[in-house]
């Protein structure tokens, strides 16, 4: 399990010590709040969530759509990838019966996921490293069993599926956020038409 370091105005203090001047219970609040911060803040509200859940498969990527403000699908192929990244993760929650608690984390964590490659370049192994680390804080292996969200077999299932939706493909997702796709995809097409000339 990864340890969390714990800012204190004295300097760090690793997760599990109680500094100076702090009580066991003020320890286990600061513990506790630490906890909510992992996974937040939400991707979708709970409202969002449900609304969702009462549609069929084309509503849940119509409601996604909504939500996340694409307005380029036809012409955008980034917003069309992200968009088949969010709704086959909904969909494919929504097999594993989640709760609305364990939708808004999974959501979430998938929404952290690409935020950590976009914004931070994060790596796969990394990535993989982050994964490990938040799955041991929202997962059947924490110590405080009141704060598992996910079971065994729902934690298990989520590498899994992380690992064919994901991480398999990495690669395209760097390529998706770092490449000027418009250049890309004309040169593409012209390098196509060209082969097709020659060919006649």
């Amino acid at each position: 399990m990864a340890t969390f370091v714990r800012t204190t105005p004295g300097g760090t203090t690793p997760a599990g010590m109680t500094p100076a001047g702090t009580t066991p219970e003020s320890e286990k609040d600061a513990e506790f709040q630490e906890h909510e911060k992992i996974l937040s803040p939400d991707f979708l509200s709970v409202a969002q969530i449900i609304e969702i859940l009462a549609e069929d498969v084309d509503g849940v990527q119509q409601k996604l759509e909504k939500f996340l403000n694409f307005k380029n699908l036809q012409t955008c192929l980034k917003e069309a990838s992200l968009l088949d990244y969010y709704v086959s993760g909904f969909l494919w929650a929504k097999g594993m019966d989640f709760s609305v608690i364990q939708y808004s984390k999974f959501m979430t964590l998938l929404d952290m996921l690409l935020h950590n490659l976009r914004t931070l370049h994060m790596s796969l192994e990394d990535s993989i490293k982050w994964l490990g680390e938040v799955m041991a804080e929202i997962g059947p292996s924490h110590k405080n069993e009141k704060w598992n969200i996910f079971d065994v077999k729902q934690a298990n299932a989520i590498v899994d599926y992380l690992k064919i939706s994901l991480f398999q493909h990495y690669k395209l997702y760097e390529f998706l956020f770092f490449s000027v796709r418009e250049e890309i995809v004309i040169g593409t097409e012209t390098r196509e038409m060209m082969l097709d000339k020659k060919q006649i």
